[in-house]
């Protein structure tokens, strides 16, 4: 016997269950996002390597240890992308859209790649959503920002979610305070892990999303980045919290909170779940008033987030009646019943807006109604050589139609879509 193929470690395959939970967090994202003014973006899944190393930032874990990258045929360097924020920006720039209202508002879905270790919601090959504003300091878009991502995890059904907030400043205020970090850090330099020590001279500020026991001890009376922001950037931190304050958003003030890319200025965030476990991570974002001039374009401010798709559902609350499709009524068949008969009773009552199937297996009708059983139908509609039944599946009583329409119409009227 052939040995079967497998799937690579750490990519997903989405069956028919799953998919159509994703499909409804689809719906549920393209709704919440139209009505804050946000229009769909579709970025190639592979981009120049140059555009990650210095958009996301050479220091960083996705630059270093993570990133998909080859050389294509031309001898070009390429990167299946690892996240969104910097394709959309170089969108921005490529297609003139500073030329375009600001702030354009954008979101985006689709697969992200990563080489990380594979475990419970995390994977090589992912699908985020995401969203981004760009063109603008306002501190309204930030908060707009948060609140979409808490409103589609809401919609989700995501359970056990917190909100961590912060600000960076400014690459100024960053530089300042790295330095006073570094100094704090190689005073502890025992203490650190590997990894951290060899990033203190580049990015000290990574130290923070260490796990590592040490590295976690010698942060613990370290000095926060918070604390030392300048007037202008506590006032902007200050109006973001307002804005969530007003709209009755929980979150919590956290210094240690610097998210893992080099582009965030001011404001950062993340989603968290307890449902997740030691990697709490729904998804998170912040601004990145640097990054447009970084790629090439005019000094243009942004802010936007990403989430992971397996995750929100992993954390969600599952297969409920509210996210389930139910198969609302399967056509079957005797023996001798004309084949195209049932044929278009399942279309038409497909036409009508139910979910209908049909037998197509072969199987006897007693087969199709443990079948019918196990699909979740409402109704079956029993099609035979001379007549047409229609039973309900929740009371068991069965009554005969006088024609394949009066059937139709029986169900229309009593099923649920």
């Amino acid at each position: 016997m052939t040995e079967p193929i497998r799937a690579p470690r750490g990519t997903l395959d989405v069956l028919p269950d799953d998919g159509r939970r994703r499909l409804e967090l689809l719906r549920i994202a393209d709704d919440v996002f139209a009505r804050a003014g946000y229009g769909p973006i579709e970025t190639p899944i592979f981009e120049s390597t140059e555009l990650f190393a210095r958009g996301v930032g050479e220091t960083t874990d996705i630059v270093e240890k993570e990133m998909f990258t080859f050389e294509d045929q031309g001898g070009r360097s390429i990167t299946l992308r690892p996240e969104g924020t910097a394709s959309a920006c170089r969108a921005y720039v490529e297609h003139g859209m500073h030329k375009l209202p600001q702030p354009v508002k954008l979101w985006y879905w689709g697969p992200f790649f990563r080489y990380e270790a594979p475990q419970a919601g995390r994977f090589r090959q992912f699908t985020q959503v995401g969203v981004e504003a760009v063109g603008s300091d306002d501190p309204s878009l930030d908060a707009e920002s948060i609140l979409l991502l808490a409103e589609l995890l809401d919609g989700a059904g995501t359970q056990g979610v917190r909100l961590r907030i912060s600000s960076l400043g400014t690459p100024e205020t960053r530089r300042a305070y790295s330095d006073e970090l570094r100094e704090h850090l190689r005073a502890r330099e025992d203490l650190l892990s590997d990894d951290v020590r060899a990033r203190i001279d580049r990015n000290p500020l990574r130290a923070f999303d260490s796990d590592h026991p040490g590295t976690q001890a010698a942060l613990s009376d370290a000095p926060r980045l918070i604390d030392r922001l300048n007037p202008e950037d506590a006032e902007h931190f200050s109006r973001v919290r307002a804005l969530l304050d007003a709209a009755g958003q929980p979150y919590e003030v956290d210094g240690t909170l610097v998210r893992g890319l080099d582009y965030y200025t001011r404001t950062v965030f993340e989603f968290e779940s307890t449902e997740l476990g030691a990697q709490s991570a729904l998804g998170g974002g912040g601004r990145y008033d640097g990054l447009i001039e970084q790629l090439g374009g005019p000094p243009t401010p942004g802010v936007g987030w990403a989430a992971g798709i397996e995750r929100i559902l992993l954390a969600a609350s599952g297969d409920d009646e509210e996210t389930r499709v139910r198969r609302s009524v399967f056509v079957a068949t005797t023996d001798d019943a004309d084949p195209v008969q049932a044929f278009d009773i399942a279309r038409e009552l497909r036409l009508r807006g139910l979910h209908a199937e049909l037998e197509q297996a072969g199987r006897s009708l007693k087969g199709q109604l443990k079948h019918a059983d196990r699909l979740g139908a409402d109704y079956v509609v029993i099609v035979g050589d001379e007549d047409v039944q229609v039973k309900d599946m929740s009371t068991g009583d069965q009554r005969p139609a006088a024609s394949p329409g009066e059937a139709v119409e029986l169900v229309a009227a009593g099923g649920r879509a």
